[in-house]
């Protein structure tokens, strides 16, 4: 298990997540690779997983939806997300890292 990869510019923060959909529950299952892997409770169809990462991540970050994005990987279960409004240090401690 290796640490999570940030990248920070100006008050946003990005990372890698490696979502696992069509789980019985949304959470994080831990670090794999440098990335944060996710299992959502949606099924990978019209955009269902991404909308529910980006719930999960706001409500766990304490941050609104909208200052959730996902950058690349719209279609892929590896996608590049961004927040803006935080910095790498306190991204690690709201996700428990």
């Amino acid at each position: 298990m290796s640490d999570l990869i940030i990248q920070e510019l100006n008050g946003t923060v990005a990372f890698k997540v490696k979502a696992v959909p069509g789980s019985s529950r949304t959470a994080v299952a831990g670090l794999l690779d440098g990335m944060l892997k996710v299992k959502i409770a949606a099924p990978p169809e019209k955009g269902k997983a991404n909308q529910f990462l980006i719930e999960f991540l706001a409500k766990k970050l304490g941050v609104k939806k909208n200052a959730v994005s996902i950058v690349t990987g719209q279609t892929n279960p590896i996608k590049q997300v961004q927040v803006t409004g935080m910095s790498g240090q306190t991204l690690l401690k709201k996700l428990g890292l």
